[in-house]
């Protein structure tokens, strides 16, 4: 009788973390330069790496 194997990896997860690490310092720089246009690029930065942490999830997540 043959058996269902499942082989997956840990790249949606690499990915995502990595992602997440730069999401986390884009939002200390959004921080730390509060009232200056740095804020807003810090902002910028968190957002767009955070949805893609998201996204590498999605994409290799079988």
């Amino acid at each position: 009788m043959a058996t269902q194997s499942e082989s997956s990896t840990d790249m949606g997860v690499g990915l995502a973390l990595a992602l997440s690490a730069i999401a986390v310092i884009g939002a200390a720089l959004m921080y730390t330069g509060a009232p200056d246009i740095e804020a807003a690029w810090g902002f910028a930065a968190a957002i767009i790496f955070s949805a893609l942490a998201v996204v590498g999830i999605h994409l290799y997540w079988d």
